[in-house]
């Protein structure tokens, strides 16, 4: 193959400059996701084309000592060889980029270096108990995005804190009537910084949050907050508490009280958000209708960001369908509304999130029939969603189409591919997709990096992660919690305790705040490996850094007590859970009232009843720790059943027949060999 020049020395300056800074970062770029062998070959096809720039720029600026710093071009009627090694070409170009101090560097990136970052053997992670890694700290750059327990502020002591929370904690505590009496004694005024302080401490106990709310309204002196009021109907609603929630709306809607600034659109948005995630979309749609009549909204530009607001939250929580339903009809009733491109991103997004591709790319028609052209937000969501369904191809060539319409791709399209690709195990390809990255002059962010993570540790590569965490670092871009999280996934997966123990210590020590995850991760990991004295001392520090046990977390704790044998301490946590507004769920409850009865501990068995009694819980769950053998061997002899037919069908028709065939296939197989029997007898009598 003959290579062709492009350029002549009569292009101008500025365009033969750009070109050869752009064939610099190629060729580097190609020493980051490419061995050596591949990029010799590469190079030599590019290296006519870059010598030919390079002496155009140096005929501009009037440099004579080309061929001294260069060498001699080879014949343009050759073909094409390795004239110089990479390793010169580059070796030259720095020294090139001494006599160009006056411009632009065109030499970015230190090759060697690079490759040495990507191709190395060494990892520090991977080795036990090695201090030498250096982690960064969270202060070190404006890209950290850990979010560390908040400080009180001048407006409370630490002192109040300590006193409420003790209160929260106690479990003598067991109605709204003593609590409030409780707090009564303590004589602390509350203000709206010190109840805030105590909401995000502990924002999984409802019950007495709203107690403490209602106490602190009563109080001589205290006015609440629009910020403090939001974070209480949150609260509410993350608990489905929204008949209390509502109450404390409808009391502070009316326009004549002082505290009805309080209700804002904000009150709104949080209560559609916690109705669409409950799954109840319709009082979704009658909280938007509702605040779409009152003066407040209606006034101002807030009635179409709501209407926005109502089918975002519908298509991120799965309701595409009512979304779309309610949009229809929208332009039905509205012949002068226009939809505008961020409403029908929202409603792709929506189809492409439940995997519905075909309702997607009919509203991507609809959407460019209507006269709306995409915008870059619109491939991007369309892109992300094939590589969601594991189709990065067609991803690949929406990028070429959208470059073809003038629209130039950003990391939002670059990096669900290069997610993509890490979660298919082809990481070679990843790191391809990272060199287009840099070579469009794009500089990778958190999210490209922990995807480079999640997939080396996703398959089994923790060498591979860990230079990914110290290339990201050399390059300024503090690794945050999500970061970590992988690796410690890593070290669940495989029961890998010592490591994750010690990289939990050195993130503590270098400054960062594990978020809820870590700490969930963790216990499950100590719990599993029945480890009671780590995951006591875990959930300990989880409390301390502000984290109150949620669910997930109290569960494995009470599931590892049984284990363990310690009865008394999971009845204990089994109550704490309970008294913090938590519903235990109903299995959790079953498996300690059948241990307890085992062991004879009754009296701790009725009391376990009796507070179980007095919560709402649901006994429709799985059969997950035993119990009705008999329905448990009815239904897997009817999926055996199904799975034999489903091989030796070719009819659908037939198909459609047992379509009901599942709990009740071994009952309905038993009645017919009873009645075959039945008849068998008889016939043998008559005979």
């Amino acid at each position: 193959m003959k290579a062709k020049c492009f350029l002549d020395e009569n292009k101008e300056p500025a365009f033969a400059y750009g070109v050869g800074i752009m064939g610099a970062r190629l060729l580097a770029s190609m020493y980051v996701v490419l061995p050596m062998e591949q990029c010799r070959e590469k190079c030599s096809l590019l290296e006519r084309e870059i010598f030919k720039i390079l002496k155009i720029m140096a005929n501009i600026n009037g440099l004579s000592n080309f061929s001294k710093i260069f060498g001699s071009l080879p014949n343009d009627n050759t073909t094409v060889k390795t004239h110089l090694k990479p390793q010169d070409f580059f070796r030259r170009g720095r020294k090139m980029k001494s006599l160009y101090q006056q411009q632009r560097r065109f030499l970015l990136l230190n090759v060697n270096y690079l490759r040495r970052l990507f191709f190395s053997d060494q990892s520090r992670i991977s080795k036990k108990g090695d201090p030498s890694m250096k982690w960064p700290s969270p202060s070190s750059s404006p890209l950290s995005n850990t979010r560390p327990h908040p400080t009180p502020t001048s407006g409370f002591s630490q002192n109040k804190i300590s006193i409420i929370s003790n209160l929260l904690k106690d479990p003598a505590i067991t109605s709204s009537l003593s609590f409030e009496s409780a707090l009564d004694q303590t004589r602390v005024d509350p203000d709206p910084d010190l109840v805030q302080a105590i909401f995000e401490r502990f924002d999984s106990s409802p019950k007495l949050l709203h107690n403490l709310f209602l106490w602190a309204e009563k109080k001589p002196g205290f006015e609440s907050s629009a910020t403090l009021f939001n974070s209480m109907i949150n609260i509410l609603g993350k608990a489905r508490k929204f008949e209390d929630a509502w109450t404390l709306v409808l009391d502070r809607i009316d326009v004549g009280k002082e505290d009805s600034n309080l209700v804002s659109v904000n009150t709104f948005i949080i209560l559609i958000r916690r109705y669409a995630r409950a799954g109840m979309t319709q009082p979704a749609i009658r909280t938007f209708e509702f605040a779409s009549c009152l003066d407040k909204i209606c006034s101002s530009n807030d009635k179409s960001n709501l209407f926005e607001i109502i089918l975002d939250s519908l298509c991120k929580e799965g309701h595409v369908g009512v979304a779309s339903e309610y949009f229809s009809r929208k332009k039905e009733t509205d012949l002068c509304w226009v939809p505008s491109i961020k409403v029908y991103n929202m409603l792709l997004n929506g189809w492409l999130r439940l995997r519905k591709l075909k309702h997607a790319e009919k509203l991507w028609l609809d959407m460019k029939k209507n006269g709306v052209s995409p915008s870059v937000v619109s491939y991007g969501t369309l892109i992300e969603g094939y590589c969601t369904m594991r189709r990065v191809e067609r991803a690949m060539e929406l990028v070429d189409e959208m470059k073809g319409v003038g629209i130039q791709p950003n990391l939002k399209v670059y990096n669900p591919i290069i997610d993509a690709l890490g979660e298919a195990g082809r990481l070679k390809d990843a790191l391809v997709m990272m060199g287009r990255v840099l070579f469009c002059e794009l500089s990778p962010d958190i999210s490209t990096y922990n995807s480079l993570v999640k997939g080396y540790c996703k398959s089994k590569d923790l060498a591979g992660a860990s230079k990914i965490l110290k290339m990201m670092i050399s390059r300024g871009c503090i690794p945050t919690t999500t970061t970590y999280n992988y690796f410690f996934r890593y070290f669940l997966k495989f029961r890998k305790i010592e490591e994750a123990m010690n990289l939990y210590t050195k993130i503590i020590q270098s400054g960062h705040t594990p978020d809820r995850l870590t700490y969930q991760v963790l216990l499950k990991l100590l719990c599993e490996e029945e480890r009671l004295d780590l995951a006591v001392q875990v959930s300990k520090e989880m409390m301390v850094r502000g984290y109150d046990r949620d669910l997930a977390s109290s569960t494995m704790l009470v599931h590892l007590l049984c284990k363990m044998h310690r009865f008394e301490d999971a009845f204990r946590e089994f109550e704490d859970m309970i008294q913090r507004g938590l519903a235990p769920q109903y299995l959790t409850f079953q498996r300690m009232n059948d241990e307890l009865k085992k062991r004879g501990m009754t009296k701790m068995a009725s009391k376990l009843c009796g507070i179980m009694s007095s919560i709402h819980s649901s006994k429709k769950l799985p059969n997950t720790y035993g119990g009705d053998e008999d329905s448990s061997q009815a239904r897997r002899t009817s999926i055996r059943q199904l799975s034999d037919m489903l091989k030796t069908c070719n009819d659908p028709r037939e198909l459609v027949k047992h379509r009901f065939l599942s709990e009740n296939a071994v009952s309905r197989a038993g009645q017919l060999i009873e009645i075959i029997k039945k008849r068998a007898k008889e016939t043998s009598m008559n005979s």
